[in-house]
């Protein structure tokens, strides 16, 4: 009886001659290769989320790809880290400001924040580790013609073209998101400076802050002791360490907006610093002196002592820019006298001026 031999298709009474033996071998051996390559293969893929990972170029930027899996959340932060880092100091330390539209028109407040780090004495090196945070594609553009380091917030998702108005939905989700964003930053292991970019730069700061201190804040009004809770803080300038105490505490911070609905962060801090779960994490809160860290609430006096200044207790961009700029009026003025003629320099700013009247606040 004739049989087939089904793998190889030889029939069993024709002779296996040397060229038939070959021919067996070499077809043995392209299966067993191929099965060998499918198993390894589904090892590969078993063991690796992203099999082909090996196989690009060392230089390929997964920031520039936008995968079904990634989020724009995390594609901004890995955007966020390149831009910290181009801008860091060698202790991770960046100074961070947010810009949207209204405020990067030319001749705006923008161009006066610049403008005072240039002015200020040894304020200018400051700017090469300054981050614009932009809210929008104009802001955005005009930063990346007036300044190295730049970061686009919408490629988190967000985005805020208009003026927010003081106390509006849109004024209170950005400054939300901004505490977020800055827990975030906390996250990426940098400390920063918080600064509004309504705030004056005229000396460098860090000399006047505290060493002992996670969290340190400028204050609206400062009664004489910077670590009492009775101090008015304002988050338009904060200077953070980045550990185990901030993280948890920004946190909370931001958590903490969903008990206080309508209040916006500056109020909900006032709420929380004295609470039990900033006690129990160990924050060591600092509250910053107006007499180098002052503002149009409370002015400081001594311009010999003068870090910052800041355009609170002022509601309206046309008023901030008409002040401000009288502002910088006095300091260059106040600069420009001849060595030791400013020694005894003037009781107080000339502003504010238009800022007086549109808060209601009494100089």
């Amino acid at each position: 009886m004739t049989m087939t031999n089904s793998a190889e298709g030889l029939n069993e009474e024709q002779p296996l001659t040397s060229e038939n033996n070959n021919h067996v071998v070499r077809r043995v051996v392209k299966v067993t290769l191929l099965f060998m390559g499918i198993a390894v293969l589904a090892l590969v893929i078993h063991n690796n989320a992203n099999p082909f990972a090996s196989f690009l170029p060392t230089s390929y930027d997964f920031s520039t790809s936008f995968s079904a899996e990634s989020s724009s959340s995390e594609v901004g932060d890995l955007m966020l880290d390149k831009v910290l880092k181009n801008a860091s100091m060698k202790d991770r330390t960046v100074i961070l400001t947010t810009l949207n539209d209204a405020w990067a028109e030319p001749n705006s407040v923008l161009d006066l924040f610049l403008h005072s780090f240039r002015i200020g004495n040894q304020t200018k090196w400051l700017l090469n580790h300054l981050v614009i945070i932009c809210l929008d594609d104009k802001a955005y553009a005009r930063c990346l013609a007036s300044h190295p380091h730049c970061y686009d917030l919408r490629s988190r998702g967000d985005n805020f073209t208009n003026e927010a108005f003081f106390m509006t939905p849109n004024y209170l989700k950005m400054m939300w998101t901004r505490i977020d964003l800055l827990a975030s930053i906390l996250q990426m292991g940098y400390n920063f400076v918080f600064t509004d970019a309504d705030v004056m730069w005229f000396r460098d700061p860090f000399p006047r802050f505290y060493s002992n201190a996670d969290f340190q804040i400028a204050c609206d009004r400062y009664l004489g002791n910077p670590d009492d809770v009775n101090n008015l803080p304002n988050g338009g300038f904060t200077y953070v360490i980045s550990n185990n105490r901030t993280i948890p505490f920004y946190k909370f911070w931001y958590k903490s907006r969903e008990d206080y609905e309508g209040k916006h962060d500056q109020d909900v801090l006032n709420e929380i610093k004295s609470h039990p779960f900033i006690k129990k994490i160990g924050i060591r809160m600092k509250f910053l002196d107006t007499a180098y860290f002052g503002g149009f609430c409370e002015p400081s006096k001594d311009l010999n002592l003068v870090c910052t200044m800041h355009a609170n207790c002022c509601v309206g961009q046309p008023n901030k820019v008409h002040d401000l700029k009288i502002l910088l009026e006095d300091w260059t003025k106040f600069t420009s006298l001849p060595p030791n003629t400013n020694e005894s320099p003037p009781s107080s700013w000339t502003v504010p001026d238009y800022c007086r009247t549109s808060f209601g606040h009494h100089k």
